[in-house]
């Protein structure tokens, strides 16, 4: 049993000091409370009685003296690639052995040596998707001194009401990280004082808090669940120095972690997903704000079209197809056993039964979709850095078959689409598959805002679709005839 003020070694947050223990309001079991040393303004709360997270007494005198002595002989450990080093590490880390450890410290300062001799910076100073949010919002792409002010402008509005985090989020966290955006942001109306005032100056205020705290709302609902399932619970509070897409990884590791590449595909990844045309959830978006109704209410009914698997939720549905074929095509460089899998899609033989290639074909782009030519680069990039080469051989053979595939059934071009890499992109840079959609969300909102604002500056009507029956004429039949 640990008490007030014990220091100890955890095995993600390092040197943290025992500052007491609570119980957390829907979460069962009593947790320490945890300030690591060196992350500042961190705060974890581990679960008292758990075997998955790995704690031990911090080192003695004597311990430390031996490992001193010890160290002119450690050697650093030589990975293999990405994985290897990334599986090595964390069993080095779960084992807290003094000496593995120092190796892995050793290696690690070498590598980031050898960074720093090629230039290479560990984040990005400008956000391009805060230049993409400000083009989409006023029409123009701002001035430097346009840019830092809206910069300043999001990093000042990331925070959120008074005990938001305690009342909403950690309430009955659930596993569908939309459905909990909703409802935050639908909560997010009742901490409103204006919240029912449409005039654009109230809206614009409205719309650039959310986009700022979108990316919180999502990553905190997300560590609440999983403080559900037994982990640590880390709510790291946002870095104004830092783009948005830094700061979700940032938000989102408990070491905050990330690299510069890393960081640059998020961003890429954040603006291509920005906003495209009067698709089904910018559409609702239009539809619900010439009602008239509040910020918030629109909002959320956009969110609610995106969590469709035909929309936001596509790309969860192509990493879930090619789950499905690695499990069923045994050798992944063979083009006829992945033409045959695919024909078996198509016949609703294999997958969902839905007849579909996830990922293949869009209702606009029939040569390509400019935003997967971008990620597909990119998740080239991200591959090599991760030792993850024959994964996408994989999907290069699977997107260029495909294409084939129906565009001859079709008589027309086929094209991927953005959905095909995103989620392939976001698995390798290690983020969770529940939060896939919300980061499609996160991305929208500076386009659903845009949109929202020019309904309500130009539409003046309500939008009221006109439906034609297909039904054929019956002749009416009184109750006691039928």
């Amino acid at each position: 049993m640990l008490k007030e003020g014990d220091l100890i070694m955890h095995e993600t947050a390092g040197v943290c000091r025992v500052t007491g223990e609570t119980t957390l309001d829907g979460l069962t079991g009593v947790y320490y409370i945890l300030c690591p040393l060196y992350m500042k303004d961190a705060t974890f709360y581990t679960p008292r009685d758990n075997g998955k997270v790995k704690i031990r007494p911090t080192m003695t005198r004597e311990d430390a003296l031996t490992l001193i002595d010890a160290l002119p002989t450690v050697v650093s450990i030589k990975f293999q690639n990405f994985n290897d080093q990334k599986q090595r590490s964390n069993e080095i880390l779960k084992s807290g052995d003094s000496l593995q450890l120092a190796s892995l410290t050793k290696s690690l300062y070498e590598e980031q040596t050898r960074r720093a001799k090629r230039g290479k910076k560990s984040s990005l100073n400008d956000s391009t998707l805060l230049k993409k949010a400000e083009l989409l919002l006023f029409g123009e792409l701002p001035t430097r001194e346009e840019l830092a002010f809206f910069q300043r402008t999001l990093a000042d509005s990331r925070t959120l009401p008074t005990n938001f985090v305690r009342d909403v989020i950690m309430k009955v966290p659930t596993g569908d990280m939309m459905n909990t955006l909703a409802r935050a942001i639908l909560t997010l109306y009742c901490y409103d004082n204006a919240a029912n005032d449409i005039s654009l100056p109230n809206a614009l205020r409205q719309c650039l808090q959310l986009i700022a705290n979108t990316p919180q709302l999502a990553i905190y609902s997300y560590q609440a669940y999983r403080a559900r399932q037994g982990h640590d619970l880390y709510l790291h509070v946002p870095n104004p120095e830092l783009s948005m897409a830094e700061n979700i990884l940032y938000l989102l590791r408990a070491d905050k972690q990330y690299t510069e590449l890393e960081a640059r595909a998020l961003d890429a990844a954040l603006i291509l997903h920005a906003d495209h045309g009067s698709n089904n959830s910018t559409f609702t978006n239009h539809v619900v704000s010439s009602s008239g109704t509040d910020t918030y209410s629109a909002i959320t009914a956009s969110l609610c079209s995106l969590k469709g698997p035909r929309h936001g939720g596509a790309n969860i549905k192509v990493v879930q197809m090619i789950d499905d074929l690695k499990a069923h095509v045994s050798d992944w460089t063979s083009e006829a056993q992945i033409r045959s899998y695919l024909e078996d899609i198509l016949a609703k033989r294999a997958f969902d039964g839905s007849g579909l290639i996830y990922g293949i074909g869009h209702a606009v782009y029939s040569l390509s979709d400019p935003r997967a030519e971008v990620l597909r680069k990119f998740a080239i990039d991200i591959s090599r850095e991760k030792g993850l080469s024959d994964e996408m051989e994989l999907r290069l053979i699977v997107e260029r078959v495909a294409r084939e595939m129906l565009t001859a059934r079709n008589g027309r071009p086929a094209s991927s689409n953005v959905d095909f890499y995103s989620g392939f992109l976001y698995q390798m840079l290690g983020l969770p598959q529940e939060l896939f959609t919300p980061l499609f969300a996160i991305a929208r909102m500076p386009g659903w805002c845009a949109h929202r604002m020019e309904e309500l500056s130009e539409g003046g009507k309500i939008i009221r679709p006109a439906c034609k029956c297909i039904e054929r004429r019956r002749p009416y039949v009184p109750m006691e005839n039928r």
